[in-house]
Parts: structure tokens; C-alpha cells; sequence
């Protein structure tokens, strides 16, 4: 049993009260931003603060001192330090990946790869390449959106579809890159090693991939002669693939992070494009490009402690008992709630946060893995990131094709086909269960 006897039950207006934080972030968030007509008219540390401060105050008998401590011994915990180091070094790689060129390495191989009949597919694939690689859907739109543009404009193809192409792609990547922000708080609130959540996320993306790929096969394809593109700089891609093949080694994440930042480094001032300075400058702002995910991840696991305290957890697991919860219904409930966030706060990094503790929580009482936890936190919450109009990534994509978001959404096929596998891989038998776990 997880509440030990029926004295321990937690009545629904404590319960109720516990998550009101929540409550006001969200509704803070949500209300104002649809006030200002912009989801990034309020900034996501103003809204946390707002809800921490408020929780103070659903905490009765203690001191103000001591209701800080609450807030402070979440921010402080173990599994969130060992997050933000590993924001920090991500940020430092990125950014020296990115002043080294490896960024432009890479979008040259994947553009100079493009046979001209197979365009359609072919776009897919460099989306989905660039943003594994560099681990940021935003960069890949960012820099194949134009080239999407230009293909539609010279061939009279739905300029919509094209972009749509790419934004699909870019959330592969998003999805799995070990660099992706994503990726890395969902095996950190789950507790899984990221090469364990890579191997359990696969089996749901890349089919998805490749079914996507077979209908841009089946479409009109459109022929297209690619821009001229200058030499591609293959020892500046170097470090994108020693990061893969290291986490998926085994080796540690932190230390995968820091070997590939200097290993980047060594090879952009033995190339001329960095300098020694120019390098330290770079991992500088990499790491202070992270600054505000750092500061909404102290203040989003301050709260949650606080709602923990307040038995915000307990509430909702109790309510799962009571509906006789099982393994599966737990993974519905998991991706539904990272969804649901995801639609409030247009954040995919934020809501995997948000829902992460109690999707903890869930994963532990029906017995699910850290693994498959981590993974379907990421997948949905891509998914739901991938389809919305207001998101930063639509609202890039459709200002560089000069289209309306709208228009985008029906052509969205990987996150809809991503959002299908997905929930078949839990709604279906699991054959690969151990003996004796019920769905």
C-alpha cells in the first residue's frame, strides 16, 4: 500500500491546497500571456517566483524561515546540482561546437547529401541529422527554415509543407540528441542514465522516422538544384559524433560534456577558427546562454519540495489508488499531464520539469523503469511542442517563410506519427515485461 493506514489519507482540500502553486503558475502564465496575444510576453522566472512565493503560504505552523528552507533544500538537492552541471557544460559545448563551425560543417554535409529528385526526404533526413547532432530543434529551424523557403519558392511547392518538413525534423533530434535540454531533465527527474533513456526512446522515434520518410517518399517529389555550398569541414563534425558514440559507450555524462568541449576547442585552434581566447569567450556564453533554465530549474524544484512537503504528491498518488491504477493507465497519466503543461506553458523543457517529480513517483508505485518513464515524458512532450501554433519554434519557422502557423499545422506529419507509436507502445501488450507485471 502506498499510504500506510487510512488515518495517513490526506483529504481532497489539502490536497487541493498543496498544488494550488501550480495553480497560480500556470494560471499567471497562461492568462497573461494570452492577455499580451505573446506566450513569451511573461517571463517563465517571473511566473515560478510568483508561484514559490505563494507556496509559502499553504504551509501552516512553522516559521518563515523555516518554509524557505523548504524552497531551498529542493533547489539544493542532489539530482538538481548534478542538472545544472550538466546545463552548464552542455551550454559551454554548444557554444564552442557552434564558434568552431561545426554547426555549418554539419548543415553543409546534410545540404551537400540532398540528391535533387529526392528533396522531400532527403530535407527530412538533414533535419533530423542537424538537430541530433547539435540537440536544439529552435537552431535547426533556424537554419533550414530559409533553405526550406527558398526550395519552395523555386520549384511552386506548398511553401507550408516545406517548413513543416523541417520542423518534424527538428524534433527528432530534440528528442533524443543527448545535448537536447530535454533529454537531459527528463533522465535527471527520472534518475536514468541518458544512454538508457536514448536506447528506450529509439524504439519509439525512429519508427516514427522512417514512416514519415516512406510517406514523403509516396509524394510528389520536386526537383530542385541545391544551392552552392562551400567545402564541407569534416574534422569540425568530429565532436558531434564523439559525444554520441561516448554516451552510448557508457561513459559519464558530465565527463562525455567536458572531453567534448576541450576536444572541440583543441580542433578549432589547430583549424584557426578559434583562438585561445576566442574559446574561452565562447564556453562563457554558452554557459550564461543556460542562465535562465537554471534559474526556473532552482525555482520549479524549490516548489515542488514545497508541494511535497505539503503532501501534493502524496494527494495525487492517493487519488490513483483509489481509481485501482495500473501500469499502463500511470503511463497514459504521465503523458497526458506533460502534454497538458506543455499546451499552458509552450515549453517543452518546462513542463518535463513541471511533471517530472510526480511522474516519479508514478513510475515507482506501478513499477515502471526510469527508462520508459524519461522517455515517454520526452516524446509526448516533443510531440505536443511540435504541433502547437504559439510555440517558439512554429512562430520561427513560420516568420522566416513569411506563412501563417496555421497553415504549418496540417503538414506536421512526424510529431502526429511520433504522438501514434507512441501511444501504441503503451497501449499495447509489452512483450519485453518481466513475468509477473500487470498493465
Amino acid at each position: 500500500m502506498y499510504l500506510r493506514s487510512m488515518k495517513d489519507a490526506i483529504s481532497t482540500r489539502k490536497g487541493l491546497l498543496a498544488l494550488s502553486p501550480l495553480v497560480v503558475f500556470m494560471l499567471l502564465y497562461l492568462f497573461l500571456s494570452l492577455a499580451a496575444d505573446d506566450f513569451y510576453a511573461v517571463p517563465l522566472t517571473v511566473a515560478f517566483l510568483a508561484a514559490s512565493l505563494f507556496s509559502l503560504f499553504i504551509i501552516r505552523g512553522e516559521t518563515v524561515s523555516r518554509r524557505f528552507s523548504h524552497l531551498a533544500e529542493g533547489a539544493a538537492s542532489p539530482g538538481v546540482m548534478q542538472m545544472l552541471w550538466i546545463f552548464i557544460l552542455a551550454g559551454a559545448f554548444a557554444a564552442t561546437a557552434k564558434q568552431m563551425g561545426a554547426i555549418d560543417a554539419t548543415i553543409q554535409l546534410a545540404l551537400t547529401a540532398v540528391p535533387p529528385g529526392f528533396v522531400l526526404s532527403s530535407l527530412f533526413i538533414a533535419a533530423c541529422f542537424i538537430s541530433l547532432s547539435t540537440g536544439t530543434s529552435v537552431g535547426t529551424i533556424a537554419a533550414l527554415a530559409p533553405i526550406a523557403s527558398n526550395m519552395a519558392s523555386q520549384t511552386g511547392s506548398n511553401m507550408a509543407m516545406m517548413v513543416a518538413i523541417v520542423v518534424g525534423g527538428a524534433y527528432f533530434g530534440d528528442n533524443l540528441s543527448f545535448i537536447s535540454d530535454t533529454t537531459i531533465v527528463a533522465s535527471q527527474t527520472q534518475g536514468c542514465e541518458m544512454k538508457d533513456k536514448f536506447r528506450a526512446n529509439i524504439w519509439i522515434a525512429l519508427p516514427a522516422a522512417i514512416i514519415c520518410m516512406a510517406l514523403y517518399a509516396c509524394l510528389p517529389d520536386v526537383t530542385v538544384e541545391p544551392e552552392q555550398l562551400g567545402d564541407v569541414c569534416y574534422p569540425a563534425i568530429i565532436p558531434y559524433l564523439y559525444i554520441i558514440v561516448a554516451a552510448l559507450a557508457g561513459m559519464n555524462v558530465m565527463l562525455v560534456l567536458a572531453s567534448a568541449t576541450v576536444f572541440a576547442g583543441l580542433i578549432g585552434i589547430v583549424s584557426g577558427a578559434l583562438t585561445p581566447f576566442g574559446w574561452l569567450r565562447a564556453m562563457n556564453d554558452g554557459i550564461m546562454g543556460m542562465s535562465e533554465l537554471i534559474i526556473v530549474t532552482l525555482l520549479a524544484a524549490g516548489l515542488m519540495q514545497v508541494i511535497r512537503r505539503a503532501g501534493g504528491i502524496d494527494w495525487l498518488m492517493q487519488l490513483f489508488n483509489k481509481r485501482e491504477g495500473s501500469r499502463r493507465k500511470a503511463e497514459l497519466s504521465m503523458a497526458t499531464m506533460v502534454v497538458l503543461t506543455d499546451f499552458c506553458t509552450a515549453n517543452n523543457t518546462i513542463a518535463i520539469l513541471s511533471v517530472g517529480p510526480l511522474a516519479k513517483q508514478l513510475a515507482k508505485r506501478y513499477d515502471i523503469e526510469p527508462k520508459r518513464a524519461a522517455s515517454i515524458l520526452d516524446t509526448f512532450s516533443c510531440m505536443a511542442q511540435g504541433i502547437l501554433p504559439y510555440g517558439a519554434q512554429m512562430l520561427i519557422a513560420s516568420g522566416f517563410a513569411a506563412v501563417n502557423p496555421l497553415d504549418i499545422i496540417p503538414h506536421l506529419y512526424y510529431p502526429y506519427i511520433l504522438g501514434a507509436v507512441a501511444l501504441m507502445n503503451i497501449c499495447l501488450p509489452q512483450p519485453l515485461l518481466k513475468e509477473g507485471r500487470k498493465l
